[in-house]
């Protein structure tokens, strides 16, 4: 009797002990930050002190007292030193996966403030570039950012790069390939270029060297594609790269638009391996983009039914890595170009553009997948209504009850937003005007472009919106320089191009960035504020994102990137605690002498 007695009290106390060590490891945190100005960005827009995290989630925030009381034996704490705190940038539209394919082969000159120096980088990359190998610089600048405010001639890219082949691209609007490379591609006079395209001839019917896209790209990915590729184990060690540069700059999201030339799933190799191995420090969502003109609806017919949406791939990270729809391009006859350095194209020129796309939309409702749709101009989003409400109609309303949207949108209409609203769609806008708004002033006027696009507007009917940057060649990757778009409304060259009624507030922009991207991908609910039990992902900024001089917002940083409650980044005071990183490969990639965005 005694001995039953007894193991019935032992049982009791195990219980009794296993209970409360359960209660003490739920109140205790993994991660405590102190001491910092902490923008939740809730609807009260609370300003806190400290923040806990527990299991990759916020756990809670309050003064640093009231924090502190969940700190246990192993909990890590950090002071913030006074520094300001947001939830971590989210790009709405970021090409991530092509970006990081690329990034250690590429010459960045995002950010260099005179020509002078771009080209002094450019003859020193050739200098050290081996026999075989290109200096390519791949978008992300605008002519306007450099002191001189022009473009590179021919004869300077010549001169700064000699015998190695070399091909600068601005935006997708043209680009400039030396002797060499025009040699070693075999492009001479007699060489015709793809339709839509052309390459320039001086007076004396010689090449000169650029290779215009009037408007259609095609001959700017050809030239890109023809570039020499890195090895399997180099894309790798350049995908690394540059998610870290990401997370330097706040990005602990991201979502994949795909892209020309980058296809499904061979060229997304590398970022599936981080996935494969847990070791991805970014959040990543991606869309998938069809490569082959004409026969889109095959491609999009073999992913719905060879691959799951929403199945996460990443071992270790919530919504790691995950597979969200289709775009942003649905198909190629649907979709414009943003270059504003040629004629707007339109839709109507090309006969098969609406059975087109109304067969593939309609395979995505059908199929329960959401969906995302190129369209800069306002005529293009007009007619895509037209066969977007067509579908709505023949489906019964299911097309209004999935995830849509169109991205861009720089001329989108008042009229035509409401027909989006009344579908339930979204928008993903860009910084693409930051880069390229000089032209689109010199094309379609001043008083166009104060409202290119209507940020103000689409807020204001309560559409939903998520920001980004279309990097990494019509624009940069850093956020920044988006976000001192959106408040400001001028250009890196500092043209203004916003109406004061289209600027937005530090607290709005941000917003877009952070919770209106998380729209897109589905994902509000768990992530782009810093509530409880919201995804731990949060940056500390370099300086006070909303008290500093307006010009500065550009030139912000993160000294501290954590996401899902790890630090993946750190700089300036925590630069001891972020993780190491391998040197980048090649030995002669640009990234060992210059990184990615240039802050001189």
């Amino acid at each position: 009797m005694r001995k039953s007695i007894f193991l019935v009290l032992l049982i009791i106390l195990f219980i009794s002990c296993q209970k409360g060590k359960k209660e003490i490891d739920v109140a205790t945190a993994d991660l405590i930050v102190t001491n910092g100005k902490i923008a939740i960005m809730d609807k009260n827009n609370t300003i806190s002190e400290a923040i806990a995290v527990k299991k990759g989630k916020v756990l809670a925030f309050g003064t640093n007292e009231e924090i502190l009381k969940l700190k246990g034996e192993h909990t890590k704490v950090i002071g913030a030193n006074g520094r300001t705190i947001i939830p971590g940038l989210n790009d709405s539209h970021l090409h991530l996966t092509r970006g990081g394919r690329f990034y250690n082969a590429e010459l960045r000159w995002d950010g260099v403030k005179s020509l002078k120096t771009a080209l002094k980088m450019l003859k020193e990359q050739a200098a050290r570039t081996p026999k075989g190998q290109w200096v390519r610089v791949v978008g992300g600048w605008s002519p306007f950012q450099f002191e001189e405010k022009r473009f590179p001639t021919t004869e300077e890219i010549n001169e700064a790069t000699g015998d190695i082949p070399a091909f600068v691209l601005f935006l997708y609007s043209r680009g400039w390939m030396n002797k060499s490379g025009l040699k070693v591609l075999k492009i001479d006079e007699n060489t015709k270029p793809p339709e839509g395209s052309s390459y320039e001839k001086g007076k004396d019917g010689k090449l000169t060297g650029v290779l215009l896209a009037e408007p259609n790209p095609t001959i700017l990915y050809a030239a890109i594609g023809a570039l020499p590729p890195m090895t399997d184990g180099q894309m790798l060690n350049s995908t690394k790269q540059f998610y870290r540069e990401l997370n330097r700059y706040g990005i602990t999201s991201g979502i994949d638009a795909g892209g020309g030339g980058h296809g499904f799933p061979k060229d997304y190799g590398a970022t599936k391996v981080l996935a494969n191995e847990g070791k991805m420090p970014i959040r990543l969502s991606y869309y998938l983009f069809p490569q082959n003109k004409g026969k889109e609806f095959a491609e999009f017919q073999n992913w719905i039914a060879t691959n799951k949406l929403g199945n996460n791939g990443e071992i270790h990270l919530d919504h790691g890595y995950e597979l969200e729809g289709g775009g942003e391009f649905l198909t190629w006859s649907a979709g414009d170009f943003e270059n504003f350095l040629a004629p707007q194209p339109m839709l109507e020129d090309r006969p098969s553009w609406r059975s087109d796309v109304k067969k593939v939309i309609r395979l995505h409702v059908d199929s329960g997948w959401p969906f995302r749709i190129h369209a800069t101009y306002g005529e293009t989003i007009a007619n895509l209504l037209d066969v977007l409400e067509e579908v709505n109609k023949e489906t019964n309303g299911k097309l209004a009850k999935e995830r849509w949207l169109f991205d861009h949108a720089e001329t989108v209409t008042e009229q035509q937003l409401k027909r989006v609203k009344a579908l339930n769609g979204g928008i993903a806008i860009q910084a693409r005007m930051a880069y390229a708004g000089e032209y689109f002033v010199e094309r379609y006027g001043a008083a166009k472009a104060k409202y290119a696009p209507p940020l103000k507007l689409m807020i204001k009917m309560g559409i939903p919106v998520g920001a980004g940057t279309d990097g990494t060649r019509v624009a940069s990757y850093n956020p920044w320089p988006a976000l001192y778009w959106m408040v400001s409304g001028k250009t890196v060259g500092d043209l203004q191009l916003s109406a004061s009624d289209n600027l937005l507030t530090r607290e709005e922009a941000l917003l877009l960035y952070t919770k209106g991207s998380a729209w897109v991908s589905k994902e509000e609910a768990v992530k782009g504020t810093l509530e409880k039990g919201m995804f731990a992902d949060f940056i500390l900024l370099s300086d006070d994102y909303f008290s500093v001089p307006e010009s500065k917002i550009k030139d912000l940083s993160s000294v501290l990137t954590v996401v899902g409650g790890n630090i993946v980044f750190g700089d300036k005071e925590f630069t001891k605690l972020s993780p190491a990183i391998e040197k980048a490969i090649p030995e002669w990639s640009p990234v060992n002498f210059y990184g990615g965005y240039q802050k001189e």
